[in-house]
């Protein structure tokens, strides 16, 4: 499953000083059973939004994860609250419906 935010960034602070607290709360909680990645993408055209997709094994682990108080995740999290609002887009299964682009029957030629 997906679980995906936006972040929006306030004035006076840059995308780089949420990623810096993000990439430090995300190694603790991908140690977490279940954990199986996360992403934070800058909106093109707007540098000030931002989109996190965390991928989990299932939501029960998502939720376990959530329901154990880490206060080392918290602190950071409290650190970075004053320069962001966090707007959760929601959870979402993994995909149904995949199409990817065709695959070349010659493969890669060397020049």
């Amino acid at each position: 499953m997906k679980f995906i935010f936006e972040v929006h960034i306030r004035e006076g602070h840059t995308a780089e000083e949420y990623a810096d607290a993000w990439v430090r709360a995300s190694e603790i909680i991908q140690q977490a059973p279940g954990a199986r990645g996360t992403e934070l993408h800058r909106k093109i055209g707007d540098p000030n939004t931002l989109i996190a997709i965390a991928s989990w094994e299932s939501k029960e682990q998502r939720d376990a994860m959530e329901g154990q108080h880490n206060p080392e995740v918290a602190a950071i999290i409290r650190s970075a609250a004053p320069f962001v609002d966090i707007k959760p887009i929601g959870e979402f299964e993994d995909p149904e419906w995949v199409v990817e682009p065709p695959r070349s029957s010659h493969g890669h030629e060397s020049p």
